[in-house]
């Protein structure tokens, strides 16, 4: 996975409270919290580098004293995060997440000052260990197997620059790419390490690809149209297996990944008999009931992936890219305009509940 970092384990301790003061009925300060506050342009990596001892301790409240009975509360530590950070405790369990800048998460609670009702000792702050999860919030995830094309697809449809090779493992980490339209709209695309056969099961990059795609609100499906073969000791996949094998290992990993909207880019149109091939595959998900029993049994999904639109590209020659990037944004446009729907329903809802209980 090279340099890229996405998770992260650190020490978190909230600070300790102040000391009472007994004689005059004084109360300490209460420790400071740590907070966990998502940042734009933040990366897991970048908080290593910082804090190399991954340790976060906030300030110890004030004591009591004659001149103030009331301790002042310790300091906050703030801890920058990136956006996409589920918060995980030591054992797995997920305590929280923040999607968007600015959201913030209490880490570790500051201890109580020393008061009557502690008999004027402070309480020591909470203390713990978490890990830090990312997982890559973007509009469309390019899902393929290695050597699909999709390095070569993110370079063609946006203004990034992956590194692009003829052999299997061109991508280690994820590449995020803008596509930017002429009324200035942005979309950001994913291209995601790639998937190979046991994926589910963590083999290869296994769960650090399959996470990253919960968070993507579409995904991008990109096929080569002659077929997959990871090494000489692996089966030979055709396009139309690939597709069902991608959709396998989506749907094992997650049952809910399938139900995303998917678009297909089948690339690499510029191949001898590429044409012929194509006009199969079409027939073949037109109608993939009748075609299922030429595949082994294991690699069909309960449920097959249903695409809104297959476009045939070629990153080689150009042909079909423009037609892409306008049924992406066809699609994202829908699902937006799907979620506002959505969210005029829930208000109207809600504003008709509130009308009969007042009634």
């Amino acid at each position: 996975y090279g340099n890229f970092i996405d998770n992260l384990r650190v020490y978190v301790r909230g600070g300790a409270g102040g000391m009472g003061y007994p004689r005059l009925g004084g109360e300490g300060g209460r420790g400071g919290d740590v907070w966990f506050v998502a940042q734009e342009k933040m990366t897991l990596k970048g908080i290593k580098q910082r804090y190399p001892q991954k340790r976060f301790v906030a300030g110890t409240g004030a004591n009591s004293s004659v001149k103030a009975l009331k301790g002042e509360k310790g300091k906050d530590c703030e801890v920058p995060v990136p956006l996409g950070i589920s918060v995980l405790s030591d054992d797995g369990n997920q305590i929280g997440e923040l999607n968007a800048a600015g959201d913030r998460f209490l880490a570790a609670r500051g201890g109580l000052g020393g008061s009557l009702a502690t008999n004027f000792l402070p309480c020591k702050g909470q203390r713990r260990v978490v890990r830090l999860d990312l997982k890559l919030i973007a509009d469309v995830g390019l899902v393929g197997f290695p050597n699909a094309g999709k390095s070569s697809l993110l370079s063609k449809i946006s203004h990034a620059k992956p590194e692009i090779a003829n052999y299997a493992f061109t991508t280690v980490q994820p590449e995020l790419g803008k596509i930017m339209y002429a009324d200035y709209k942005q979309i950001l695309v994913a291209d995601l390490p790639g998937l190979i056969e046991g994926a589910h099961a963590n083999k290869g990059m296994g769960h650090k690809f399959l996470k990253h795609v919960e968070r993507t609100r579409q995904l991008l499906l990109v096929v080569d149209i002659s077929g997959f073969q990871l090494s000489a000791k692996t089966q030979f996949r055709t396009a139309f297996e690939t597709i069902l094998l991608l959709t396998k290992e989506l749907e094992l990993y997650k049952e809910e990944l399938v139900t995303k909207p998917a678009l297909l880019a089948i690339n690499k149109m510029d191949l001898p008999c590429a044409k012929d091939n194509l006009n199969e595959l079409r027939k073949q998900l037109q109608n993939p009931q009748d075609f299922l029993h030429l595949v082994q049994e294991e690699i069909i999904p309960v449920n097959t992936l249903e695409f809104k639109d297959i476009i045939p590209v070629s990153t080689y020659t150009g042909e079909g890219i423009e037609e892409l990037k306008a049924c992406i944004r066809k699609s994202e446009d829908e699902e937006a305009e799907k979620e506002n729907e959505e969210y005029r329903k829930k208000k109207l809802l809600l504003l008709q509940t509130s009308e009969q209980m007042n009634r």
